[in-house]
């Protein structure tokens, strides 16, 4: 069983944003923000799925962080 350790964020320029615990609030925060658009995609099986934020004009994809063993 995978231990969740929390969450980070990537933008379209590679930068990365660590130890996020409520995403969507820490990265409004630490970009100095009140707003945020959810972001989607939406796959080949048209199922359209919530990958993360639009912040400040930053794409922010967020990713699941768990221990690997």
């Amino acid at each position: 069983m995978c231990t969740k350790l929390g969450y980070m964020a990537k933008d379209q320029y590679g930068q990365t944003y660590h130890n996020l615990q409520h995403p969507r609030k820490d990265l409004l925060e630490r970009l100095g923000r009140k707003h945020a658009a959810k972001m989607y995609i939406e796959n080949s099986k048209h199922e359209v799925k919530h990958v993360g934020y639009v912040i400040a004009g930053l794409w922010l994809n967020v990713y699941t962080v768990s221990e690997f063993k």
